[in-house]
């Protein structure tokens, strides 16, 4: 018989405790591996399309900390990427001139404050562009070169930046310590509101390219935010091609802030000559992301239809700028618009969108609506249009993000980058496989199964059933760096993920599917598909398996403690929600929560309490472990809290992990490992083979 191993938490013991022997001379991939990669992001095609921006992150794992660094690849890839020079005093945010001549950025290299620089294409040397008071956030460089509007974070009330500065002098000379609040949006993702909003300014550009004179407000006294918070840059505000006008996405905060939805479109005069416009008042929903063509006769923009609703389908809106017309560009075409951008002609819109388990980059003819993909497999995480074609970055779930050029009219794309193909060789990945089944109402559900690595088809694996958050979401073919299946395919685990009714790119109509039925659509979907997987690939060992999931995964995990608990050996339910009604009443982005609900936690009581794990944990006989950052404020603390008490009340194994530093996500790299040590020591205690007798 196979010799029993001493189990530990470590990925390589776990992985040998399951195989039985060390993995044969490949590079077991573990969670500080995932944690101290280089990543790759941000790419940005200079206008004659014969470079490529990015930026690259690396990691000082000791130091718990990383660094950001700005390189520049040969676009048709004859020459390797280089790094430049001016990136030794921190750089993000790289961005070209109309003229390709000089490359901006924003770095905290003078006295701490984040400003815009500027360098060459050989980047040795940097100069300062912008001296604002505080951290420019974001920003954009006009056509004409002649302007740049950044962002700023002020008091909305204060008429100009000296005094916002001196609001903060006086906040800080407090001894008091207590902040009165007198509407909602106290906190926000994992930070408190100190009463300031971005707001965008225009500043000029001397001959020198330094700015010069007074900052024009652009959007004095309007009470929001843009870029928007808490992820919000560049894209959600944009210069006119004529360099007169900026046109920005804001909600209007007011009373109502933490339940709208409602985005608009904005436009105010560079010059400060025109008071805010507001181009989208018709539309209650959301609208974002303003793009215009080359010759400025078309703007295009993404919006949504029903207010309320943050997962509803990104149409593509078209504007004629002569005659302000709109209508919406393949109105038929059942996908959500994550990205879009004009062709340099102006006779193409391009757009990112999810697609049956894959994100690619789709052509649309303005003229006849008609939508071409351009990518395949893999997972598009961001494009540029290039004078000929398109540059753009996509993983996958055998790697991380690579940078490729693609032909305008699709084809072969080149790959232009390695990143961390050194730290990668010889990992032994898990390979994946698309399945399908038919699910709730007798529609077709996909799937994935990632086989462990170094697969032997004689044997049979633990299975790590993975569900993704949202509920709005899917795994997709995508690489992740704190979900990754890698990590446990290299643990010795088989790997399922369904994308349950509610997961995005498989048509709108199945998204809505989950709102107000968290509980019973999803459900039968992932008990279907853990079914179909089970018995459609041999490999899989049904009866040493554990479920894990995050958010609208651990929102999962608790329900399925009460009502679904009889294949698992074991839970893990990291950030999930454990009471409704406590949810509703806790969480800061109130519209969510709402429209899942279909009302508010006080009209509509019964609905909080269908499909609430708190209801059935006398149910709950299953080890759990919980895991929860302190500063979470989506799902606050006490919903692991209680999911704990609930399950050491009753006697159940559990533990629970707490991050004090982390939000929703867990981001810092030790703390990863720490994550990944816990929860797969978790999987292993419960799911490693008996002992020989």
């Amino acid at each position: 018989m196979t010799k029993t191993m001493r189990l530990t938490a470590s990925a390589l013991a776990l992985s040998a405790a399951f195989t039985g022997a060390a993995l044969a001379q490949a590079h077991v991939f573990t969670a500080k591996d995932m944690a101290s990669l280089d990543r790759l992001s941000d790419p940005r095609v200079s206008p004659d399309g014969a470079w490529v921006l990015y930026d690259l992150r690396t990691v000082d794992f000791l130091a718990n900390k990383s660094a950001h660094d700005l390189w520049v690849a040969d676009a048709k890839g004859k020459t390797p990427p280089r790094k430049l020079a001016a990136s030794a005093g921190g750089i993000g945010s790289a961005r070209w001139s109309a003229d390709g001549k000089t490359i901006y950025f924003i770095s905290g290299r003078a006295g701490g404050v984040d400003q815009v620089f500027r360098t060459d294409l050989a980047g040795e040397a940097a100069v300062q562009v912008t001296s604002m008071p505080f951290d420019v956030g974001a920003y954009k460089v006009a056509p004409n070169g002649k302007v740049i509007v950044v962002s700023q974070a002020v008091f909305p009330d204060c008429p100009d930046l000296g005094c916002t500065q001196a609001r903060l002098d006086a906040g800080k000379a407090q001894k008091n310590s207590g902040v009165v609040h007198d509407r909602l949006f106290v906190r926000h993702w994992d930070t408190w509101a100190d009463g300031t909003q971005n707001h965008l300014y225009a500043v000029t550009l001397d001959d020198k390219g330094v700015a010069s004179g007074a900052p024009v407000a652009l959007m004095a006294g309007f009470d929001g935010d843009t870029p928007t918070k808490p992820f919000g840059g560049d894209e959600d505000f944009t210069i006119t091609p004529d360099s007169k006008t900026v046109v920005f996405s804001a909600k209007v905060a007011g009373q109502d802030e933490s339940w709208t939805t409602n985005f608009d479109l904005w436009s105010a005069a560079l010059d400060g000559s025109t008071k805010l416009q507001n181009l989208t008042a018709a539309n209650k929903a959301w609208d974002a992301a303003p793009v215009f063509s080359a010759d400025g006769k078309w703007a295009a923009y993404r919006a949504m239809k029903r207010p309320g609703f943050e997962a509803d389908r990104f149409g593509i809106i078209l504007r004629d700028q002569a005659t302000g017309q709109e209508r919406e560009l393949a109105a038929d075409w059942d996908r959500s618009a994550d990205a879009i951008a004009f062709s340099p002609d102006g006779k193409t819109i391009y757009a990112q969108a999810g697609d049956v388990g894959q994100v690619k980059i789709f052509a649309i003819d303005i003229k006849t609506s008609k939508v071409t993909p351009l990518t395949g497999e893999g997972h598009v995480i961001a494009f540029e249009v290039a004078p000929k074609g398109l540059i753009y970055t996509a993983d996958s779930l055998k790697g991380p993000a690579q940078l490729f050029s693609l032909p305008a009219k699709g084809g072969k794309p080149t790959q232009l980058t390695t990143i961390a193909a050194d730290a990668l060789k010889g990992v032994a990945w898990g390979e994946p496989e698309q399945f399908s089944f038919k699910g709730w109402n007798d529609e077709t559900v996909h799937g994935f199964v990632i086989k462990p690595a170094n697969f032997d088809p004689a044997r049979k694996y633990p299975v790590a059933f993975l569900i993704h958050g949202g509920p709005q979401g899917s795994f997709n073919n995508s690489w992740s760096y704190r979900w990754n299946p890698q990590i446990y395919a290299n643990a010795g685990y088989a790997v399922v993920m369904v994308d349950f009714h509610g997961s995005t790119g498989y048509g709108q109509g199945f998204t809505d599917a989950i709102s107000q039925h968290w509980g019973d659509r999803p459900l039968e979907d992932l008990q279907k598909g853990w079914a179909f997987a089970t018995s459609q690939y041999s490999f899989l060992d049904a009866d040493r398996a554990c479920a894990l999931g995050a958010s609208y995964g651990g929102y999962m995990i608790n329900w399925i403690a009460g009502n679904w608990n009889q294949p698992w050996k074991c839970l893990v339910n990291h950030d999930g929600v454990f009471d409704a009604r406590g949810m509703g009443y806790s969480t800061e982005e109130l519209w969510f929560d709402e429209w899942e609900h279909g009302g508010t936690f006080f009209d509509k009581p019964e609905a909080y309490e269908q499909f609430n794990p708190v209801n059935h944990v006398k149910a709950w006989t299953k080890p759990m472990l919980v895991v929860h950052g302190g500063k979470d404020y989506r799902i606050p603390l006490a919903q692991g809290l209680g999911a704990f008490t609930a399950l050491q009340r009753q006697g159940i194994e559990s533990k629970f992990l707490y991050f004090p530093d982390e939000n929703h996500w867990v981001l810092k790299p030790q703390n990863s490992v720490q994550w990944h040590t816990e929860v797969l020591g978790w999987l292993n205690k419960y799911t490693a083979p008996k002992k020989a007798q």
